[in-house]
C-alpha cells in the first residue's frame, strides 16, 4: 500500500482564524519574537512569555478545525496504506477535526513542560511563572512548545517516514523554516512525488513535483477527494 506523509504549516490554520508569523495585524506582530519564542527570552522575561503563550492557547481554544483539517481527518480514515501528518502547527485542530496520525515537530499548546526536569504535563487554560512542576515542585514551568534554536520532536521518526513514503504533500507552509524546508528534498531523493498545497508557491517550489494554489478549505478537500477516487480506482 502507498504510503502517505504530510507536512503542514500556519497556512492550513489560518482560515479558523489562528494568524501566521506574517501576518499584518496578527498577534505575532505585537511582540518580539526574540523575547517570546526562544529559551534567552524566556528566562529574561518569563511573565511575558506566558501572556503571549496564554494569549496563543485561548485563541486556538477558540478556533474550530476548517474543512482542510477535516478532509485530512477523511483522507486519514479511508486510506488503505501507512499515513502520517507531521505538523509545524501548535494548535490541535487535526486531532479536534478527527486526525489520529499527527506528529506535532514544535509541540503542543495544551502541554506544559518543566525546563528544570523535562517532565510534561497538560497545560491549564493560564500559566505562571510561579506555577510549580508537579514532578519536581520547580517554579521552571513553560510552555511544551519548541522555540527558535531548539531542536524540533520526532525528527528520527519523520526522516524515516519521509524514507519510505510514496507521496509527500506540504500544506500551508512557507518553506523558509528548517528542517521541515527540506522534506520535499529528503522524500523527492528517496522516490516519493511531491505537491505542494499553499496559497502562492513556497520558497522552495522548485523541490516540488506539483503545485496545487489557493485557499486550503478549497484545494485540500479537492485533493483529497482525488487521492480517494484514485484508491478506489
Amino acid at each position: 500500500m502507498k504510503s502517505i506523509v504530510i507536512l503542514t504549516g500556519a497556512g492550513i490554520s489560518a482560515e479558523s482564524g489562528l494568524g501566521t508569523f506574517r501576518d499584518r495585524d496578527g498577534l505575532w506582530t505585537r511582540y518580539d519574537l526574540a523575547e517570546v519564542a526562544t529559551p534567552e527570552g524566556f528566562a529574561r522575561n518569563p511573565a511575558l512569555v506566558h501572556d503571549f503563550y496564554n494569549a496563543r492557547r485561548a485563541n486556538a481554544a477558540a478556533a474550530a478545525p476548517n474543512a482542510a483539517h477535516q478532509a485530512l481527518a477523511r483522507l486519514e480514515a479511508a486510506w488503505p496504506g501507512p499515513f502520517l501528518i507531521v505538523t509545524q502547527n501548535v494548535d490541535d485542530l487535526h486531532e479536534r477535526a478527527g486526525c489520529r496520525a499527527v506528529l506535532h515537530m514544535h509541540g503542543q499548546l495544551n502541554g506544559a513542560l518543566c525546563a528544570r526536569c523535562d517532565a510534561r504535563w497538560p497545560a491549564p487554560a493560564v500559566m505562571h511563572p510561579a506555577d510549580p512542576c508537579p514532578a519536581c515542585g520547580a517554579a521552571s514551568t513553560r510552555p511544551d512548545v519548541v522555540w527558535f534554536g531548539e531542536y524540533p520532536y520526532g525528527m528520527e521518526r519523520i526522516w524515516s517516514a519521509l524514507r519510505e513514503a510514496d507521496l509527500f504533500a506540504a500544506i500551508g507552509t512557507s518553506g523558509t523554516v528548517y528542517p521541515a524546508a527540506a522534506f520535499a528534498q529528503d522524500a523527492g531523493r528517496a522516490g516519493a512525488h511531491c505537491v505542494e498545497l499553499n496559497t502562492e508557491p513556497s520558497a522552495v517550489a522548485d523541490d516540488f513535483d506539483e503545485i496545487l494554489t489557493g485557499p486550503a478549505t478549497r484545494i485540500v478537500p479537492a485533493w483529497v477527494d482525488r487521492l480517494l477516487a484514485g484508491a478506489k480506482g
